[in-house]
């Protein structure tokens, strides 16, 4: 009992301070507030509405052998002479209309100056032998020249979705034609324009809802499925992870900050005091841990808690949640303990808040940081396993996602062997350090 009376004694200390509480509290809801309100440009019914994505193309295509597509292949019927025109024309259907916004440039140069000085966020150049390579089904190569403006991702992204769709289905047309000519005989070749007319009726033909087709937006598996309510999550997909990142980032310094109470009562002299009372030190020194356990949690439940009433942001399987929410609690706590066993006064912490736990916080975050590049997503994903901060975002993102219950718990256990090595060292370092 002595030691959870002390636990909840220096916990109240640590609530009494204003300045602990607008950094536990207020900065990661303040900061996940600032991206609602950037990214959540509401329409009437208050939807989100993804902005236009500027973009100017230089079709530059002077065609190749006959290239002709029937016209219910493109939207609004229009017809298309060379590759570049049905690239255009694709672009340019009323159904993208709400997605992208297009102008022309007579030339490359004029296109990336565009884009340059941030007329045009996006610059699409295509070559003079689009046609030609696309048609050379020996070693033609038809390549797109992507020119974005480097501050930007969202609006990139979207552009680089729908021209990656479209080029995949392109590629499928040069797979269909050389599998035709491997297979059929010389006397049969003259098909070969029914074999592509006939793949594009299938792959291109485009339905009504053609951002289904080109853009593939998902909603979290357990989130609701109207129209008001999928637009609303196209908003929480940006915002959940962002809250996510920002309470795990602010609980491990939650964490080293409570614990670094232990080398603050040391050099006011009450620690040593405290030593001399009946109260035995492993007593004293539980109940010291046991306050960081328990700020931590109570950071960590009501920051989950404010999420989801404030922005509605859905953690996932109450099951799932637990397992994530007692993961950061663990490496959180753990973590402060470690570092500050590390140290020999108050006076070195600011190296620690400066640097280690912001190092190890921003690397953990990498993830959040690289949602929009495929690539960089991956690497990021196994630069942040290389710290505690890294796994305790995995097991609440993994819950956020709706992924099996096993998959959050074999990241808690990453969690749980991290803390239990923090835990432990750091009980060593203390224990030795006041015998």
């Amino acid at each position: 009992m002595k030691a959870f009376d002390i636990a909840i004694k220096d916990m109240m200390r640590s609530f009494r301070s204003t300045f602990a509480v607008i950094f536990m509290f207020g900065v990661p809801l303040l900061v996940t507030g600032m991206f609602y309100f950037m990214f959540g440009n509401s329409s009437e019914n208050g939807g989100f509405n993804l902005p236009k994505t500027k973009v100017i193309i230089a079709n530059m295509d002077e065609g190749g052998p006959k290239f002709r597509v029937n016209p219910k292949n493109i939207p609004g019927g229009r017809e298309a002479d060379t590759m570049g025109e049905l690239v255009v024309s694709i672009l340019q259907s009323d159904e993208l209309v709400d997605l992208i916004e297009i102008s022309f440039a007579p030339n490359p140069e004029t296109a990336r100056a565009s884009v340059d000085s941030q007329q045009a966020q996006v610059a699409l150049i295509i070559p003079t032998d689009f046609s030609e390579q696309f048609a050379d089904l020996e070693e033609g190569k038809a390549v797109i020249e992507f020119y974005q403006d480097p501050t930007l991702t969202l609006g990139p992204a979207v552009m680089r979705s729908i021209l990656n769709r479209f080029m995949n289905g392109m590629s499928g047309v040069k797979i269909a034609v050389n599998v035709f000519t491997d297979e059929a005989d010389t006397s049969e070749y003259a098909m070969t324009g029914l074999v592509v007319q006939q793949y594009l009726d299938e792959s291109l033909a485009l339905s009504e809802d053609v951002e289904e087709e080109l853009l593939d937006v998902r909603a979290p598996a357990n989130a609701p499925q109207s129209e008001e309510e999928q637009s609303a999550n196209l908003l929480l997909t940006i915002i959940g992870p962002i809250m996510a990142g920002m309470m795990i980032f602010y609980a491990f310094y939650t964490g080293a900050s409570t614990a670094q109470s232990i080398l603050r009562e040391e050099e006011e002299r009450t620690l040593p005091r405290l030593f001399t009372t009946p109260t035995s030190q492993a007593t004293i020194l539980t109940g010291k841990f046991l306050s960081v356990f328990m700020t931590v949690s109570v950071q960590v439940v009501v920051l989950l808690i404010a999420a989801r009433l404030i922005f509605g942001i859905a953690w996932g399987d109450p099951f799932s949640v637990v397992l994530a929410a007692l993961g950061i609690i663990l490496s959180a706590s753990t973590f402060g303990i470690f570092v500050n066993s590390m140290l020999s006064s108050t006076k070195q912490a600011g190296v620690l808040f400066g640097g280690v736990l912001t190092v190890t916080g921003m690397m953990g975050m990498i993830k959040i940081f690289a949602m929009n590049s495929a690539i960089a997503h991956q690497m990021g994903d196994t630069i942040s396993l290389l710290v505690p901060q890294g796994w305790a975002i995995r097991g609440l993102m993994q819950s956020m996602n709706g992924e099996a219950l096993s998959g959050v718990a074999l990241s808690f256990l990453a969690s749980l062997i991290w803390s239990a090595t923090f835990f432990v060292i750091g009980v060593m370092r203390f224990n030795r350090r006041y015998v």
